[in-house]
């Protein structure tokens, strides 16, 4: 079959299978998101258990417990118990789930506020000066320092970390569609439609948004990455996610007073952020190489 019989579609998913940044970030991130899905299967406890006699205890630790029923049980700490006795092993499994729901959230929640600021600022002329001033102004705060003043304003929880990440998230989203809708908009089809007598909405829907749909996915991956940091950090430093909740963030700032002694309690956490973030990262350069037509030319 020619490749000029090949559907596009089909097409862009053999370059996907064919870039090694895609399979290796896809098959890392598909394993966290597996992890999350199966904490309560994959040889877990309670990672709000606490045991003080088992506190501080290193990696590969056995004892035993007493069950709901007396008996006394087995129960291996694979990577050790925190300074309360709780394992780490079961926390890092647990905390997947909120840095997961956290990065997908911001990403979702920032590429549908910034995609409308966007394209608004892109194509109504006279709205693009005074939402861009108004985003420039954002994007001169460092993320991190504007996500603490706005977790600052709400009480410690998911859905306050969610909106303290998004906030410094959209300007740059909405800075890319203005973008992508100002070279758009000067096509000669957009004009031959606007010269017919396209509806605004229509001419937005059908020929507009969709070019915003394949660097929108890119930079949904880089703002996964992203967020999974920033919520980490807030989390560190105990204005994020609240400690009874187990996040790789606060699974650290716990250990870090015991770092020297027991190097396990932010050792763990640590090396499974930082392979999460690389795998999110990776994901999104394959797809970029894939979806983007000038790096797509060099594969």
């Amino acid at each position: 079959m020619s490749t000029a019989a090949i559907s596009p579609g089909r097409q862009t998913l053999r370059r996907m299978l064919a870039n090694p940044s895609v399979i290796i970030g896809g098959v890392l991130v598909l394993a966290v998101v597996l992890l999350g899905l199966l904490a309560p299967v994959l040889g877990t406890r309670d990672p709000a258990d606490i045991s003080p006699k088992d506190r501080n205890q290193p990696p590969g630790y056995e004892t035993t417990v007493r069950d709901h029923s007396g008996k006394k049980v087995p129960v291996v700490y694979r990577l050790g118990s925190d300074t309360l006795g709780r394992d780490v092993y079961s926390r890092i499994i647990y905390g997947a789930r909120i840095s997961l729901v956290v990065g997908v959230s911001v990403a979702a929640i920032s590429i549908v506020v910034g995609m409308a600021i966007g394209v608004l600022a892109g194509y109504v002329r006279w709205l693009d000066g005074i939402i861009m001033r108004v985003m420039d102004g954002l994007m001169a705060i460092p993320a991190i320092l504007l996500a603490i003043a706005v977790v600052s304003l709400f009480s410690a929880g998911l859905t306050s970390v969610i909106i303290a990440i998004v906030v410094p998230e959209v300007p740059r989203v909405v800075r890319l569609v203005r973008s992508i809708v100002l070279s758009i908009r000067e096509e000669p089809y957009v004009e031959a439609a606007i010269t017919a007598g396209t509806r605004t909405p229509v001419l937005l829907v059908r020929h507009i948004l969709p070019n915003t749909i394949a660097p929108l996915i890119v930079q949904g991956t880089f703002i996964v990455a992203s967020a999974i940091i920033v919520e980490a950090i807030l989390s560190f430093l105990g204005i994020g996610i609240p400690p009874e909740i187990p996040t790789w963030g606060n699974i650290m700032a716990e250990g870090r007073a015991v770092f020297q002694l027991f190097p396990h309690n932010i050792f763990y956490p640590g090396l499974v952020l930082a392979l999460t973030v690389l795998a999110v990262n990776m994901l999104g350069d394959g797809l970029r190489d894939t979806l983007d037509p000038r790096f797509a030319k060099r594969l």
